[in-house]
């Protein structure tokens, strides 16, 4: 099992590589040789896309991200992020996992599924003291908005909670 300070590396380094590769010329269709495609293709299991800002010239929107809140997430996820606090006991709560895991993100949203239970002291940092609660956060992890949306969990309602 990775840890979390390898998976941050993992969706950073993901992030630094498609960064690079809007300045580098394409790839032949076929790689040199097999240990070359294992090292720069994601493991099937891996769920890595690309969070990255789009250059001047390309106006296509960027895919939302559905990932594991882990430490460092926060620091490491450039753009719009959202920590989901989800318990798996809660049904509006897996309604709205499931709707995430089904449509993913919306294009330009980071959203982290933090464990309920047993991350009291993000509970405490931010505030939250129900579950389905969404927290917009900066950069530097400061709150800037928040919302329960236990009563209507859904996509619709996490983006209403925007800043």
């Amino acid at each position: 099992m990775r840890t979390a300070k390898t998976r941050v590396g993992i969706v950073f380094g993901a992030v630094i590589a498609l960064s690079l590769s809007a300045c580098a010329p394409m790839p032949s269709a076929e790689p040199s040789s097999p240990a070359s495609a294992e090292a720069t293709e994601p493991a099937p299991s891996e769920s890595v896309a690309p969070a990255v800002e789009p250059s001047p010239e390309d106006d296509s929107p960027i895919a939302g991200v559905y990932l594991d809140y882990e430490d460092g997430a926060i620091e490491a996820t450039p753009g719009t992020k959202v920590l989901f606090f989800h318990a798996t006991w809660c049904p509006q709560c897996r309604m709205l996992d499931e709707q995430l895991r089904n449509e993913g993100a919306p294009d330009g949203v980071t959203v982290f599924k933090v464990d309920y239970d047993d991350r009291v002291d993000l509970r405490q940092q931010y505030g939250v003291t129900l579950q389905t609660t969404v927290v917009y956060v900066g950069d530097d992890g400061e709150k800037l908005s928040s919302a329960v949306v236990y009563d209507e969990p859904s996509i619709e309602s996490l983006l209403a909670a925007a800043p």
